[in-house]
């Protein structure tokens, strides 16, 4: 854990934190919007074809995802997960200052995305799911997927590789909807947007707190990785999120 010297006020009404917040904010809407939206054109365009759904849903997914990034990296670094941004400044790449604002934004940005892809699919705007996802294997699923997730995003940062994280995450999110079986939620805020959603894509009220609890121990394993395997770094902004 870095310390963090306090912030002059004049620092914390800087118009750069706001902005940061509202990215964060804007980043977390639109990706639940893709994954959640996409997941209910997949169910209405492939009813009787889970795979082809899972398909429609993961590529989709690792497209909007790669946008997103590049969008809002300069402005946030793009983290639209609590987890990312925990281990951001945990390593000592951003200030907690960041992520004790970054996270209520993605809570909220998420559960507002959900609503409004209900919405734009003539769906109330609050449905909660009643997808089923409390097997144990799920579970063990997220702790790879938020380890492999967060072990790809910090060894990019701290080998000056972060410019090519876009299209990396996309594409390891895209992958991990296949090889993990919890489809790869890897995000906290993800999960809880989610139960906002009776679809393909959803995930029941009984079932976030487990892969809450999965997603932190992954993190968890996953900094212990980066430490040991990338111990030197040169600090840079860290794009990087779950789906």
């Amino acid at each position: 854990m870095t310390s963090v010297a306090p912030v002059p006020l004049a620092s914390r009404l800087s118009p750069e934190y706001p902005r940061r917040l509202l990215a964060e904010l804007l980043g977390s809407a639109l990706l639940t919007l893709v994954v959640v939206g996409s997941g209910i054109m997949a169910g209405q365009l492939s009813p009787n074809d889970t795979g082809l759904q899972l398909l429609e849903n993961s590529i989709a997914t690792a497209l909007g995802l790669a946008v997103l990034i590049l969008m809002f990296s300069t402005v946030s670094g793009s983290h639209f997960n609590p987890i990312v941004s925990i281990a951001d400044a945990t390593l000592g790449h951003r200030s907690w200052r960041d992520v004790a604002g970054y996270i209520p934004a993605q809570f909220l940005g998420c559960i507002s995305g959900a609503m409004l892809a209900n919405v734009m699919f003539g769906l109330d705007p609050i449905i909660f799911s009643t997808k089923d996802r409390q097997d144990p294997a799920f579970l063990i699923g997220e702790v790879v997927a938020t380890a492999g997730l967060v072990l790809l995003i910090f060894s990019l940062a701290r080998t000056g590789r972060s410019h090519i994280a876009p299209i990396a995450v996309g594409s390891y999110i895209g992958a991990a909807y296949w090889f993990t079986s919890s489809t790869a939620f890897a995000n906290p805020a993800i999960a809880v947007g989610r139960m906002f959603s009776d679809t393909f894509a959803g995930i029941s009220p009984a079932s976030v707190p487990g892969f809450i609890a999965a997603e932190i121990a992954g993190g968890a394993l996953g900094l212990i990785l980066v430490l040991i395997l990338f111990p030197r770094t040169t600090p840079t902004p860290t794009p990087g999120v779950g789906n």
